[in-house]
């Protein structure tokens, strides 16, 4: 130990006698250790952390599977089927989460409600801080309706009152006491606050009716593989049974931690290894100093070896060195981390799952230790190696200049200058993608106008019954006129859905022909079978004026009107595209559907008009064939409304004025309002995050690149300055010396860039799934990105090459 803390001494005498070149270091891996330690803490906090839940690895997400591959949510009987027939899972349990107006509390509020069928807690093995779990007579179709609390909703919302008798809460009209407040962290499905029993819910026989999530936990000692194995022979086994009454084929297990992550695993890996890049060109940066360090040591290095150190020895106090240097930047970036992870959350889209779980905490404080010490390693190693070599300790003995070891580090940073131009060159292609596909983006047209318009939600009462709907289409109504009735409104609609922000339902309709009588629930089966007399589309509610205010153009036909009253024969305005793919070549206007098993109606629709497409769940998805409805003729699908307003002037000033309108009508329904603008710069979130984040780490390694070949000439500069004086003496001229010293740095240069491009054309294919318009070999990405790397590259040896040509031969000759 003491010879460790001479170490430490010296090693800070070291970096004091050179405080610029330490800094230098010592920022640019302090950058670099901080962006991987707060990506990581990202990554971690998503992906790797434990789920807050006994035996966490033992929870499962199940899924149906359909022909195309894709996953589907449950249907009743196939979900009591696989929780009957299975071995593997302890439990099962349906849910699913919706946002809902309650009242019942102070002020009314909006939350995250669920619906979870029996044994969900079980599951999680999750009980109670206060009162109890539903009962068996709240678990019943028609029970009693009972409520649980999240924690910080109870204290929030509720007051934290402990006399739980006295806490009720209104949702869909319904009075639901609370009778538990569940422990603090428990909030699944993500931000759920209020937990009711599914099984108040009629249950559907329909094996196509898929509208739950569901969740199991595996038995002691059963494998994720063993239950798939299990649950994938019954689903083979219902799809014999029931043949085209069943989508399901095949069934999906996966861990619940996995389920959450989503999507979300992709872009997370990305951008941990488009930092970890950067991280290796700061390291390259950092090599090159302490390399032109070690060559300036040479006669120190030979005084130590001719005094009787071994090789270890010094090749130990190099290992010091870089450790105390990476450690002094680890706990630099540790802080930057700390800092710069509440703008990265700030910045990130609001699907980043379990963003509350994403922390500098033990685990990334280790991570962030284990890359500092691999740093150092790394640095030591490479130094000492080259330092302590015999080539080395032979020119240390002769007493000479070492300029052949001088040549030799020379060559050594030229090729970690090249490695790192390669490295920034796969880190700008991967921007350059990233930015040239947002670009696309941008210039796709979504089919509706966002300039001054603003969407108010509204969640209404949701209720079966006749009396109930016509109520909630006289509200609608009421709410519309008078906004339309506002001083600089133009005008005003209402839809079910917000674009490029909801994914409206989708389900099939079945054409009727003229003539043909109105279809019964026997003879819908046979249709729904015939490819020719059914088509899938979106459903989507919609008001007079709602096309208007979006700017949705009408191609044919007429849109909704005065005419299309509750009692009137009912009607339907559809897409372009479902036109086009339905009735290529007709004209649809006047053909009638059935569209009943989106609402349970079953009175037919017929075609009135034909309007452009709009994206409505995002712009990188075409857009999807729609049936639209009016709200007073199909009032079913009306208890979650936006309402949309267009004005003259800037929408924000009339958001007071509808607030007050929304509240004396619809009191129990809190507004929710936004711009369509912000909507839209919303939907860009995720892919603006990965194209900041790697455009900034590009940017970075661009800047620590220049840096690595400015100092690599300006060290070369140095080492053959008695050279440039002899041959200048000699003759050559300044344009002679100028070109020598390009010339090296334009072969460095080229080698890194060729490099770089091998290595971007294989790894830009992973991130194809996340480009949109172009592909991964986009040429002239790859070609801008060549001429911008090459052109810094040659500026920053211009630089040390025009100092070459100032050399004063007599001067030079006389150096030694």
């Amino acid at each position: 130990m003491n010879t460790f803390w001479r170490d430490v001494k010296f090693a800070i005498r070291v970096m004091t006698k050179s405080p610029a070149a330490t800094c230098v270091m010592i920022f640019s891996l302090a950058l670099a250790i901080g962006a991987n330690t707060a990506i990581f803490s990202a990554v971690y906090g998503v992906l790797l952390r434990p789920l807050p839940y006994p035996k966490p690895d033992q929870i499962v997400s199940v899924s149906e599977v359909n022909p195309k591959g894709h996953l589907m949510h449950f249907a009743d009987p196939n979900f009591e089927d696989f929780r009957s027939m299975n071995t593997t899972l302890q439990g099962l349990a349906e849910f699913e989460s919706s946002v809902e107006s309650v009242t019942g509390t102070p002020d009314p509020v909006r939350a995250v409600a669920s619906e979870a069928s029996a044994d969900y807690f079980p599951i999680f093995k999750a009980t109670p801080i206060l009162g109890r779990l539903f009962n068996s007579d709240e678990q019943r179709f028609g029970g009693a309706p009972a409520a649980l609390v999240s924690y910080s909703f109870w204290k929030q919302a509720l007051g934290g009152n402990q006399n739980l008798s006295q806490l009720h809460l209104t949702i869909e009209n319904f009075d639901f006491p609370v009778v538990g407040v569940m422990p603090t962290g428990f909030a699944y499905p993500a931000e759920t606050e209020i937990w009711v029993p599914r099984e108040l819910n009629e249950r559907l026989a329909s094996r196509t009716a898929h509208n739950w999530r569901v969740v199991g936990r595996l038995r002691d000692g059963t494998s994720i593989a063993q239950s798939r194995a299990e649950l994938s022979a019954l689903a083979h086994r219902l799809k014999q049974q029931y043949g085209q009454d069943i989508l399901m084929v095949d069934a999906s297990v996966v861990p619940l931690q996995t389920a959450i992550a989503g999507t979300s695993r992709s872009p997370l890996l990305l951008l941990l290894g488009a930092v970890g890049f950067l991280l290796l060109v700061a390291c390259a940066n950092v090599a090159n100093l302490m390399l032109a360090r070690a060559a300036a040591r040479q006669r120190e290095l030979a005084v130590r070896a001719s005094l009787g150190a071994s090789r270890w020895r010094l090749i130990r106090q190099f290992l010091t060195e870089s450790l105390l240097l990476s450690l002094i930047a680890g706990v630099l970036g540790v802080f930057a981390a700390e800092w710069g992870l509440d703008g990265l959350l700030a910045a990130a889209p609001s699907t980043l799952p379990r963003t509350s779980d994403i922390a500098i905490d033990i685990p990334v404080i280790l991570f962030t230790l284990a890359v500092c010490v691999l740093v150092a390693v790394g640095l030591g190693v490479l130094t000492a190696l080259r330092a302590t070599s015999a080539k080395a300790r032979l020119n240390l003995g002769e007493a000479g200049r070492g300029q052949a070891g001088a040549t030799q580090t020379q060559r050594i940073g030229r090729f970690i200058v090249a490695s790192q131009l390669a490295v920034t060159l796969i880190l700008l292609v991967g921007a350059g993608l990233l930015g040239r596909s947002l670009l696309r983006v941008l210039s796709v047209d979504y089919g509706f106008r966002t300039e001054n318009v603003f969407a108010d939600n509204l969640p209404l009462s949701f209720t079966e019954t006749k009396e109930a709907a016509a109520q909630r289409v006289q509200l609608i109504t009421n709410i519309l006129d008078r906004l339309r009735r506002l001083p600089g409104v133009e005008s005003v609609g209402a839809a079910n859905g917000l674009p490029l922000a909801d994914d409206i339902s989708d389900g099939t309709f079945v054409i009727v022909n003229p003539g043909e009588p109105v279809p019964t629930e026997a003879n819908l089966e046979k249709l729904f079978h015939n490819p020719e007399r059914t088509y899938d589309a979106d459903f989507g509610v919609a008001s007079e004026g709602f096309f208007e205010t979006l700017g949705i153009p009408l191609i044919r036909g007429r849109l909704f009107d005065a005419r299309d009253t509750t009692g009137a024969p009912q009607v339907a305005v559809i897409s372009k595209s479902l036109a086009d793919a339905k009735w290529p070549n007709q004209d649809p206007i006047g053909r009638t559907i059935e569209f009943g098993n989106m609402d349970g109606d079953m009175h037919l629709l017929t075609i009135v008009g034909i309007v452009g497409d709009i994206r409505m769940a995002s712009l990188e998805l075409p857009p999807r064939p729609t049936v639209y409805v009016d709200y007073r003729q199909r009032p079913r699908r009306t208890s979650d409304l936006y309402v949309f307003v267009r004005t003259k002037g800037s929408p924000v000033s009339l958001y007071p004025a509808t607030r007050e309108i929304v509240h004396d009508l619809a009191p129990e329904a809190p507004p929710k309002v936004a711009t369509l603008t912000q909507v839209f710069t919303a939907s860009l979130g995720a892919r603006r995050f990965n194209l900041i984040l790697i455009g900034g780490f590009a940017v970075t390694a661009l800047l620590l690149a220049i840096a690595g070949i400015y100092g690599v000439m300006s060290y070369t500069v140095e080492q053959r300055t008695r050279e440039f004086g002899i041959r200048m003496a000699l003759g050559a001229r300044r344009g002679d010396v100028l070109g020598l010293v390009l010339r090296q740095g334009a072969i460095t240069a080229v080698i890194g860039v060729a490099v770089g491009v091998l290595g971007a054309l294989g790894l830009t294919r992973l991130i194809e799934s996340f480009l949109f318009g172009i592909l991964a070999t986009d040429p002239e990405t790859f070609i801008g990105v060549v001429l911008l790397l090459t052109f810094v590259a040659l500026l920053a040896s211009y630089l040390p090459a025009r100092r070459a040509t100032r050399v004063d031969p007599i001067i030079a000759l006389r150096y030694e």
